[in-house]
Formats: C-alpha cells, structure tokens, sequence
C-alpha cells in the first residue's frame, strides 16, 4: 500500500518566485524551497489590509515556509522573515527577475533540489551587494546558470571536447545534445583559452564568449518562447 504524502511542511527555508492575486483576499504563491523544491501554494487573507504576509512574502527574500495540503495547490499556514540580504536595486534587481524567470521556466514542482536552491540563494546574495548599475553581474549569472544546467541534466564538461582535452589554440563550436565539438562555420566560435576558463569558474575575462555560450545552451531547452527578462536586459543594454 502506497504511503500517503506528508499533510504538512514546516518552517522550510524559501523563496518567492512569484505571486498574483487569488479571489478576492488570497494570493497565489509560485515558491522555490530547499527541500522540495517549485510549491504552489495559497495565502488566505495576504490581500487584506493590514495583513502582515505583506511585509513577508517578498521577492528575493529568505523566508521560513509551513504549508499543507495533499493536492497540487498547497495551503500556506504561516511565514517568517528571516532578513540578512538587502532589497536588490537596479541592473542586479533585473538579474534577479532573470534567474526567477529561467526556474519558473525549466524547473519542475515538487522535485527536490538542494543544491541548485543553495547555488540560487548564494546568486541572491551576490546581486545584493553589487552596485545598481550591474558592475559585477555577469560572474554571477553565469555560474547560476551552470549550475541549472547540471541539475537539468544537461550539464556540459567545457574543457572537453568529444572526449579530449580543449586546446587554448584551437577554436570550437558547441551544440547542446552534444558539448563541445570541432568548429563549425554554421555556428558561433569559441576560442579554446576562453573555455578553458568559462570551464575554471573564470568567468570576467571571456564575458562576450560565455554569455553567448549560455545563450545558446538555455535555447536549445526554453524553445521558441524568449525569455522576457533576456529582452528587457539586451533592450536596456543598448539604451
């Protein structure tokens, strides 16, 4: 006989990742929590005037969940703020919308997954403190999305390339079914230095050459639809 789900989830550490109004006084809460990952789930009363889940239940913030429920849309029974990260501003705070967007996207409800959670909080954290103007942003955004991509299970060796090592002399192209293979003319270019590294976590001095490495691994899984927050960020770029 198959065990029933668990009624009840408390005090589990969380983020919102987005929220819309539900009936006349609920909102619907989109949540990413370390333990069980994507939960939707209902705030009764969080419209009303005066309700404290206001001050709570805010974007980029940690917050310490209890929810119940058996079906796919869960109860919220009660939040708690946990506080130490600064409201993100400017480029950072579309960054962060960014990073919102691609879980909602690609990330599945209810699977657990502990380590891209903590890779998403340590995101959070980073863009907390950068300036407004984004100085510092790219670092960031390209290790998440490594990140994401391992946890998708479609994580890529970039110094790899059909089972031997990169050479930094050497140029390549990359196709997502397959990583890293010899340079095609039908497709972007990357020199062998520059992922060797993307491949080491060194991300600032290959800036142009990750962002479109990343670019073109994230569309081969979205698909046709773009990313709204990809837009706006390239739109204010050239501004």
């Amino acid at each position: 006989m198959a065990r029933p789900h668990k009624l009840r989830i408390d005090t589990q550490a969380a983020f919102v990742l987005h929220q819309y109004p539900y009936k006349e006084t609920s909102r619907l809460l989109d949540v990413f929590s370390r333990d069980h990952g994507r939960v939707m789930m209902v705030a009764r009363g969080a419209q009303r005037p005066g309700s404290q889940l206001r001050s709570i239940l805010l974007g980029f913030q940690p917050v310490l969940l209890s929810w119940f429920g058996v079906g796919e849309l869960k109860t919220l029974h009660s939040a708690d703020w946990q506080g130490g990260i600064p409201q993100l501003r400017g480029l950072p705070l579309l960054c962060g919308f960014y990073l919102n967007e691609l879980l909602l996207r690609l990330l599945p409800r209810d699977e657990p997954h502990a380590l891209l959670f903590a890779s998403y909080f340590e995101a959070i954290r980073a863009l907390s403190i950068l300036p407004s103007d984004g100085l510092g942003v790219e670092p960031v955004l390209r290790e998440f999305e490594r990140i994401l991509l391992d946890a998708m299970g479609y994580g890529v060796d970039w110094a790899l390339c059909q089972g031997h090592p990169v050479s930094a002399e050497r140029s390549y192209g990359f196709d997502p079914t397959l990583g890293i293979i010899p340079a095609q003319s039908h497709l972007p270019q990357y020199q062998g230095q520059a992922l060797l590294a993307f491949a080491a976590g060194d991300y600032m001095g290959v800036a142009s050459q990750g962002k479109l490495l990343m670019r073109q691994a994230f569309a081969a899984i979205l698909g046709d639809a773009p990313l709204h927050t990809r837009q706006l960020l390239i739109d204010l770029q050239k501004l």
